[in-house]
């Protein structure tokens, strides 16, 4: 494999190689997961699997996990059809910087992302480096930081247009899960800052060392959260590739966020997703 590095921070193109010769070779994965982990994101063009080809390369990182609202592929389980054309609803839910499913107690390890069919022009993704947004931070903030957990919920996202009743019954499958705002790379023992736009509030920041008076809590906690939400859109730390037909992103989902642009509507975006089961953030 060829490695051409995207920035300074993230992101890697990979060429000379076929991803339906490594859903199938020991060597090759192995490489190719050597250099997820260095780079976080992984980008190649011209890459004219199958469903199940992409499904089975998916599947090397661990078991797939379904979507319990944009649902998979019948006949390809765990395979997510993120389909946008004049039929669909003008949906504005990719286009925040998150990792994928964090309301989940087990949020996922990473995706593996293929276009079908892009606009003209348009229709980016943006991928950012939580690692590093962690290392930059003030060392006054990590010590503040240190040791909070925080809320995530599929209620105030994904659930905030259906009726209520519809509503809580999401809620009540997918109750919040809460992480730690700062976790722990499984692999590379790397720290991350694991806040995203699925994260409502800090759940343990009302203590005797941070509150004086009301005014600490209410906004303080709130305005913490936002900050440190805001610093997936420092473009030092970022990413962004331009989609083709074929073209694929693999990227660690615990370690990086993401953002689809969507400046394209009413053009046609059509995109398949393999969701990998992961592990409980720490």
């Amino acid at each position: 494999m060829d490695v051409e590095r995207l920035t300074s921070s993230i992101g890697a193109e990979l060429h000379n190689v076929d991803l339906a010769d490594v859903a199938h070779d020991d060597a090759l994965f192995a490489e190719l997961k050597e250099h997820l982990l260095e780079h976080k994101v992984l980008f190649f063009r011209d890459q004219n699997m199958s469903r199940a080809e992409h499904v089975k390369l998916a599947e090397r990182f661990g078991p797939l996990e379904d979507h319990p609202v944009l649902g998979s592929d019948p006949e390809n389980p765990g395979l997510v059809r993120i389909y946008k054309d004049l039929d669909s609803p003008r949906e504005a839910y990719e286009n925040s910087y998150h990792c994928d499913a964090t309301w989940r107690e087990i949020p996922p390890m990473g995706s593996v992302l293929r276009c079908i069919q892009g606009p003209e022009v348009g229709g980016d993704t943006i991928w950012v480096n939580m690692g590093l947004a962690y290392a930059r931070l003030p060392e006054h903030v990590k010590e503040q930081i240190d040791g909070l957990q925080a809320r995530h919920s599929i209620e105030a996202s994904f659930g905030a247009r259906m009726p209520i009743e519809q509503r809580h019954a999401l809620k009540e499958r997918f109750p919040d899960a809460e992480h730690p705002v700062v976790r722990t790379h499984p692999e590379t023992g790397e720290k991350i800052l694991f806040v995203n736009s699925f994260t409502t509030h800090l759940t343990n920041f009302h203590n005797d060392t941070n509150i004086r008076c009301g005014i600490d809590y209410a906004p303080g906690a709130g305005d913490l959260l936002r900050y440190l939400q805001s610093q997936a859109t420092i473009p030092e730390y970022q990413v962004r590739w331009r989609w083709t037909p074929n073209s694929v992103a693999i990227w660690d989902n615990r370690s990086t966020q993401h953002y689809a642009v969507q400046d394209y509507w009413p053009a046609v975006r059509k995109m398949e997703r393999a969701g990998i089961i992961g592990d409980r953030p720490f």
